[in-house]
């Protein structure tokens, strides 16, 4: 699958591949973990002692913990699964949730994260692509976002919660252009998403959620 423009791959996102250097470590803290416990906090579904799944949008996925590896199933098999972005957010999820974080209380921008600072400058989310789209564009808008499993939401002119792992929800908020206002779409978190994932997989996790609302653009 070919990157969606406006969205950073992963050489843009490491191109010195220090966070693939240090996969390493971040499996070895989650094969240290108890498999029941990650199924409880997480919600995933276990398939083995050593394997979870979970769906990303509409897509079932697995993490193999004894591989190491994020897996799809293609032609009936289950195949390793290259797309880095996600596996560094699944696998930085799973080595630090620790409890059922309560939900829906506070919904907040990255900006007011506790470490809203880093979404500044370089790794400021772009919502550029996805403005050029939906900004005048409501109907698509709604019909992507259910598409790939989102609720929708009362706020802004259309808005949609996804959930990218089931207990990570990520809203879209879209207003639409008009003479005096130009479109926008921006984008919130529940702040239990802090508890359980750094800033660089926060980034990384939304701008793969992104990418699949591109990606349905670009395959029609």
């Amino acid at each position: 699958m070919q990157n969606s423009p406006g969205y950073k791959s992963q050489k843009d996102y490491a191109p010195d591949g220090s966070h693939l250097q240090t996969f390493e470590i971040y499996w070895q803290h989650v094969t240290s973990r108890s498999i029941n416990d990650l199924i409880n906090f997480t919600f995933f579904e276990k398939i083995s002692d050593s394997c979870l799944q979970f769906d990303f949008l509409r897509e079932s996925l697995r993490i193999d913990i004894e591989k190491r590896s994020l897996m799809h199933k293609r032609n009936g098999h289950w195949i390793k699964r290259e797309d880095p972005l996600l596996e560094l957010a699944v696998v930085m999820y799973l080595k630090a949730v620790s409890e059922v974080y309560p939900m829906g209380k506070d919904i907040v921008g990255l900006k007011d994260l506790k470490q809203g600072h880093f979404f500044q400058g370089p790794h400021e989310i772009k919502t550029d692509p996805l403005v050029e789209w939906y900004g005048n564009n409501p109907e698509a808008f709604q019909r992507d976002c259910l598409f790939l499993g989102a609720s929708p939401v009362d706020m802004a002119d259309k808005a949609f919660c996804l959930n990218p792992f089931p207990r990570i929800p990520i809203y879209y908020l879209l207003w639409t252009g008009d003479e005096e206002f130009n479109a926008r779409i921006r984008i919130l978190v529940d702040r239990s998403i802090e508890a359980v994932l750094p800033a660089d997989a926060i980034w990384a996790l939304i701008n793969r959620v992104s990418k699949a609302l591109t990606d349905i653009k670009d395959n029609l």
